[in-house]
């Protein structure tokens, strides 16, 4: 019963990594031996100090030596990173130069409203989508990878905190969320993120000129969308004027063909006593011509599908 060597030294240091390498040719039983080391950070009666971080590598059943799928409970307790190689590093490492890592740095002044961010953030995807607290994927190839749990949303809410401290970038914390939750809940939440990082559309509608609309196509619409529905839920004159004057912002700085949808819903909202503002004939060119030829290439496709049945 007593503690193996490393676990020793370890708690001798008080730092270090302890690295499990090919975890996936541990069999069952060793694998279940591990769920307190890698929970707990317990090694019989050794607690492991907080300055150790634990570190496993494992290649595919198919391609390890002997090799088991990790059990659903142990698989749940890591961040699964797939690595890639990259030829580039791998061409200059062979020829002797290998790149120097930089490590992100952690903004201390930053932290306490990351770590409120990224609780705003989960707590408020899981309440819109409480299936995915906790689902178990049905294949067992599956299951030995990053899936939904209380815990591992845990870990991808303290991954979010962390890395919005620390600044890191969206690929970056792309890769730590799907790799705790899995790809479908990781990439639903990062789609949450964007919608949290929306303008307000009661600021936009307050100062049309100055408005900061997003520059990806699919937010800037999801923007304009809800300036449309604010002005709907509190329907005024001076309010429907002010959203016209928001899309002529996003006339001047992007793509008019996302304006079709926007200006024909705004449109229907206008009230019989309302006047037609001045901004309306800025936007009409734009918009007619975006119709017609959305129109013209309803006609093409049609008529190509036409000339294939014949």
């Amino acid at each position: 019963m007593a503690p193996p060597q490393w676990a020793v030294e370890l708690v001798r240091a008080g730092h270090g990594l302890l690295f499990l390498d090919e975890l996936s040719t541990a069999t069952p039983a060793v694998q279940a031996a591990l769920l307190r080391v890698v929970l707990e950070r317990r090694v019989g009666a050794l607690q492991l100090p907080p300055g150790v971080r634990i570190v496993a590598a494992a290649n595919p059943r198919a391609s390890a030596a002997d090799g088991w799928e990790l059990s659903p409970p142990l698989a749940n307790r890591f961040v699964h990173l797939h690595w890639v190689h990259d030829r580039d590093v791998v061409v200059r490492g062979l020829g002797g130069v290998w790149p120097r890592a930089e490590l992100p740095r952690l903004d201390p002044a930053a932290l306490t409203p990351a770590v409120a961010y990224a609780r705003r953030a989960v707590c408020g995807f899981l309440e819109a989508r409480p299936t995915l607290i906790h689902r178990l994927p049905n294949s067992e190839a599956r299951r030995g990878g990053a899936w939904p749990s209380p815990r591992s949303w845990e870990t991808a809410l303290t991954l979010l905190a962390f890395g919005t401290a620390a600044s890191v970038s969206r690929d970056v914390l792309a890769l730590l969320v799907r790799g705790a939750v899995g790809d479908g809940p990781g990439l639903e939440l990062l789609a949450h993120l964007d919608r949290m990082d929306l303008p307000d559309p009661e600021s936009l509608l307050s100062d049309p000129p100055t408005a900061e609309l997003p520059e990806r196509g699919d937010l800037r619409q999801a923007a304009l969308e809800a300036v449309i529905a604010a002005v709907g839920a509190r329907p005024e004159r001076d309010r429907w004027e002010a959203a016209w004057n928001v899309l002529v912002r996003a006339l001047e700085s992007g793509a008019p063909d996302l304006l079709v949808a926007p200006a024909s819903a705004l449109a229907a909202l206008r009230r019989d006593d309302w006047e037609v503002p001045d901004t309306v004939e800025r936007l009409a060119g734009v918009v007619g011509i975006s119709q017609r030829a959305e129109r013209s290439v309803a006609r093409t496709v049609a008529g190509v599908a036409t000339a294939v049945r014949r």
